[in-house]
């Protein structure tokens, strides 16, 4: 949630910045700052009032001391008690549309972000060269259909389009994989936690992914006598709500927490031709990292995590390029966005595995995430996330720029330790 104060000092920048990720927020800044004034209006009318009352209620005693009549001062009492009940049902009422308009914002993107779309994306850094190869290569489903490390037939079967199975050693590879990225992060002094994997509201809230955002989850069927949980997008949307309602101390930052789980997600439309397989799905697994911290290292902290996801990919031998998103395909609640795609060779492109991101004190403000300084004034945290990393386009990526000419695949040197092969074979 952005902060009112900015958009009551700033409107016109704040409509320009928004405009830079495609939204015309002319209208919603206009009404939050009427709904601001109104809100405003009617809390000085009713503490008016209330302090009217009080200076009532200690004639009270003095009336009936000196043998005045009081009935006049009960009849006042009264008309200004549902006068007061009115106002206050007012209040409830804007305040209700007012934090409706303010959590529909997206966030403010950075100020050097480039206005637009994909298009606009800008790649700031390549690694490696592409693969290139001395006989026909197979792409990644022919690869691990024949290697026996992916049953996509039965995948389906079981539940529908988009799903998979890993199996022997496709589930072996996956296993690895996680394995790594794990270790590396702990390595790196990151707290691992396993979270849930069914979530509250309020945990899709803080992340900004709700209300606008909230048909793109798997919701599930419950009494109505019970919460309104959902399917984990991605961890993130569980850690960036550890410390919902929350202050914390400076000594408690940074927090540094990464969780391993299945995500889940609706893929809205039909894939394209070349993103069968594993490379779109409603289910994939994922490593996340996410970090609180200081606003002041709030920078220093964006360029770990993009380092972090650089190096696992780079430790796999890949060829990779970083990426820089434009406004408009940075995610609503972050202000700032860099991608790592990875080269999968059947595609002749880039597909991202991993999207580091800052979402600055937008999603702080949203779960009311604090830090106390050690002069006891309270600001918001910034919190941060970035995959490290997704497997269901490492592993394509894996076997087809790893593949041989025998229909073979050599495994990266890193994982080795966890399968216990150095090349998969029929």
């Amino acid at each position: 949630m952005l902060d009112i104060r900015y958009i009551k000092e700033n409107p016109d920048e704040v409509i320009a910045r928004l405009a830079k990720k495609g939204k015309d927020a002319k209208i919603e800044i206009e009404q939050i700052l009427a709904l601001d004034a109104e809100r405003r209006a009617l809390i000085a009318e009713t503490e008016a009032i209330k302090a009217e009352q009080n200076k009532m209620n200690k004639l009270i005693p003095q009336y009936k001391k000196e043998g005045k009549d009081v009935s006049a001062i009960f009849v006042q009492m009264k008309e200004m008690g549902a006068k007061t009940k009115a106002i206050d049902e007012k209040l409830k009422e804007v305040e209700t549309q007012f934090t409706s308009v303010m959590l529909g914002l997206p966030n403010l993107p950075d100020e050097d972000l480039l206005a637009g779309g994909k298009e606009n994306n800008e790649p700031l850094r390549y690694f490696g060269e592409p693969k290139q190869f001395d006989f026909e290569p197979k792409n990644h489903v022919d690869l691990c259909t024949d290697l026996g490390l992916i049953d996509y037939k039965r995948g389906a079967k079981l539940s529908g389009a988009g799903f998979w199975i890993y199996r022997g050693m496709g589930a072996r590879l996956e296993w690895a994989l996680l394995n790594y990225f794990i270790d590396t992060h702990l390595g790196n002094g990151y707290e691992l936690m396993l979270v849930p994997h069914m979530l509250g509201y309020e945990c899709g809230l803080t992340a900004g992914q709700f209300p606008k955002f909230a048909e793109d989850v798997y919701w599930l069927e419950t009494a109505e006598d019970e919460r309104h949980r959902f399917m984990l997008p991605t961890a993130e949307t569980a850690l960036v709500s550890l410390h919902r309602d929350e202050i914390l101390t400076e000594a408690d930052l940074p927090r540094k927490y990464i969780s391993y789980t299945p995500c889940f997600r609706r893929e809205a439309g039909s894939y394209r031709a070349d993103e069968r397989g594993m490379v779109r799905g409603h289910q994939f697994n994922k490593v996340e990292m996410v970090q609180y911290t200081l606003p002041e290292k709030s920078d220093e902290a964006f360029e770990e995590l993009v380092t972090n996801a650089e190096n696992l990919v780079k430790g796999l031998g890949f060829h990779f390029r970083t990426v820089k998103l434009a406004a408009e395909d940075c995610s609503a609640s972050m202000a700032r966005t860099y991608d790592i795609e990875i080269n999968i060779p059947s595609m002749d492109g880039y597909k991202e595995v991993s999207s580091v991101s800052n979402a600055r004190d937008y999603q702080a403000r949203r779960g009311m995430m604090r830090v106390r300084r050690e002069n006891g004034k309270t600001e918001f945290v910034h919190t941060l996330n970035g995959s490290g990393l997704a497997t269901s386009r490492v592993l394509p990526a894996l076997v087809e720029q790893n593949q041989l000419a025998d229909g073979s695949v050599v495994v990266p040197e890193v994982l080795r330790k966890y399968i216990g092969v150095d090349i998969i074979k029929k």
